[in-house]
């Protein structure tokens, strides 16, 4: 097991900018793309994530100190202290059961194609751990590895499921052929957020209020560009954290910098799949006539779009101002702040990118998430003690790309009526 965990760490080391080039490498000779062309797809890949790391990176660095000086300015004071996703995925790694669930999770995911299940290849292996901490729990909470297995092969299909019915919308609004989401964070923010966003489009009144960037710019010229709206909302992040001028002024020209540049880092990185998605097609087409299959990558593609971007930003003085006012919850949201834009990336192709519209399904989703984050708290806290250093003033820890997930939450529930039956 040792062995393993230790094998399976040091790939995932090598972070998503060397393991992506090396995974579409493979899977191009398997779509029997050229060698050249292959290796030159997987690079190109690379690079583009290269890319986006440095632009979330950026906006992690922007958006976290901000959220920070919201907490401090407004004096909130909740027991649970959202941890963020870095410090609950390297708790999960600590788990025993983790490095059971790399291959386990792939040999799902091949079964399921050769099954006709599913039509996703979830290539994203980084983001794999989203799998394992389901698994994860369900080992902590019955103490049987074969339950902990069972938990993570559910995550896993439920992802998947869910990739393939939003494909469509993702490769149609945010122009991604043959891409699907199969990322667990997503996945579980558009179980509640997208019948939320469909409801609120039958609403008389909110039905009418179509607010995209397209229509921003059409009305508004300049202040519609991307950009300028980083720069609009950057602004307005930093007031309400209290900065100074100068403090004001860093975070819009930083927001307005990663609004212009991530739509050209996702570009890139589409540059190098192309070949391998026109490989596959022919390939598929000579042997299955017309079947599909998707390349399940990373949710933060969709952070190229200003919509799902808009929307992620604006949801961070929403979520926690829903955070104080919301009955029974005890989540201090902050670690995961920066990461809602993800969360967003199946909920606004469903609305064609009406922020409004988005915004308002993402509060629905957060409302369910604060709650269940409250409820996971315990669990995640017994998983990362002696293994992270807890946050100042945390007397739990939990999360809202866990803690907050449906998906995570019904393993949690499940793994609970297991124990209390057998």
């Amino acid at each position: 097991m040792g062995a393993l965990m230790n094998a399976v760490q040091a790939v995932l080391d090598m972070g998503p900018s060397v393991m992506l080039p090396i995974i579409i490498f493979i899977v191009g000779l398997i779509f029997r793309v050229k060698v050249t062309k292959a290796i030159t797809s997987g690079i190109t890949v690379g690079i583009g994530m290269i890319g986006i790391n440095l632009v979330i990176d950026l906006l992690t660095d922007t958006v976290g100190p901000v959220a920070q000086a919201m907490v401090e300015r407004f004096g909130l004071n909740l027991t649970i202290i959202d941890a963020g996703w870095p410090a609950i995925s390297s708790i999960t790694w600590a788990q025993p059961i983790a490095g059971l669930m790399i291959p386990i999770i792939l040999v799902v995911n091949l079964a399921m194609l050769g099954l006709k299940w599913t039509k996703t290849l979830n290539i994203d292996i980084w983001n794999y751990w989203h799998m394992s901490a389901a698994a994860a729990t369900a080992y902590i909470v019955t103490g049987s590895i074969m339950m902990g297995i069972l938990g993570g092969i559910l995550y896993t299909i439920f992802c998947l499921i869910i990739a393939d019915k939003t494909a469509p919308k993702v490769q149609e609004y945010y122009g991604l052929e043959g891409i699907s989401f199969a990322t667990g964070s997503a996945a579980g923010y558009a179980v509640f957020g997208i019948p939320a966003a469909w409801l609120i489009s039958k609403i008389p009144g909110l039905n009418k209020i179509n607010v995209k960037p397209e229509t921003i710019q059409r009305r508004f010229g300049i202040f519609g560009e991307p950009m300028i709206m980083g720069v609009i909302i950057g602004a307005f992040l930093a007031i309400l954290g209290g900065y100074d001028i100068s403090g004001i002024l860093q975070t819009a020209m930083t927001m307005g910098g990663i609004m212009l540049l991530m739509p050209r880092m996702v570009k890139i990185l589409m540059e190098g799949l192309i070949p391998i998605q026109e490989g596959a097609q022919k390939m598929l087409k000579s042997r299955y006539k017309d079947r599909e299959i998707f390349l399940g990558m990373d949710a933060a593609l969709a952070t190229g779009s200003p919509a799902a971007l808009s929307t992620g930003l604006l949801m961070v003085p929403i979520t926690l101002f829903i955070a104080v006012i919301l009955p029974g919850n005890h989540v201090l949201p902050f670690g995961d702040l920066a990461t809602i834009p993800f969360f967003a990336a199946l909920i606004v192709p469903g609305r064609n990118g009406n922020i409004v519209h988005s915004v308002l399904a993402c509060t629905v989703a957060v409302v369910f998430g604060l709650y269940m984050a409250t409820n996971f708290a315990p669990v995640i806290t017994q998983m990362g003690e002696g293994i992270v250093e807890f946050p100042e003033g945390a007397a739990q820890i939990s999360n809202l790309d866990t803690g907050g997930n449906i998906l995570n939450w019904i393993i949690l529930k499940g793994s609970e009526l297991f124990n209390s039956v057998f």
